[in-house]
């Protein structure tokens, strides 16, 4: 979603489009990294210096309700780590010594699905598959 829509999407479900609002979904939108509330903070800050925490925290409670980002506890982290939505087919790839985060697509969520509704009868309303390891600068420098 490019950085514009959000205020269409804010308006179409009953919600004003605020300063906070806007300058939290730029610095999403702008981010190269999956951050936390805190990192965010201090990139909404930059954009928009009468922004709070509190109102980083608001917007990204509000953003999460209209599936426009997701939070994920990446590699055994305490702290959530926030980005714009995926799809599930997307998976992270955490490296444990740099602390990188990739994406990666292909179907072994879709695997996973198959098998809990299949073999458990489970149905999957979200997959958040987390594979921890060492990326490929990390392996060859070492």
């Amino acid at each position: 979603m490019q950085r514009n829509d959000v205020a269409e999407v804010l308006r179409a479900q009953g919600h004003r489009v605020t300063g906070p609002r806007q300058a939290v979904w730029r610095a999403l939108c702008e981010a190269d990294a999956h951050l936390t509330a805190d990192e965010l903070a201090d990139r909404v800050t930059a954009i928009d210096p009468s922004v709070n925490l509190a109102s980083v925290y608001r917007s990204l409670t509000l953003f999460e309700e209209l599936d426009l980002v997701r939070q994920s506890r990446l590699g055994g982290e305490t702290a959530g780590r926030w980005e714009m939505a995926h799809p599930d087919e997307h998976f992270h790839l955490v490296c444990r010594v740099c602390g990188s985060v990739d994406h990666h697509q292909g179907s072994l969520v879709q695997s996973v699905r198959d098998h809990l509704s299949e073999g458990h009868g489970f149905d999957a309303e979200q997959v958040e598959l987390i594979v921890t390891g060492t990326c490929a600068g990390c392996a060859g420098a070492g």
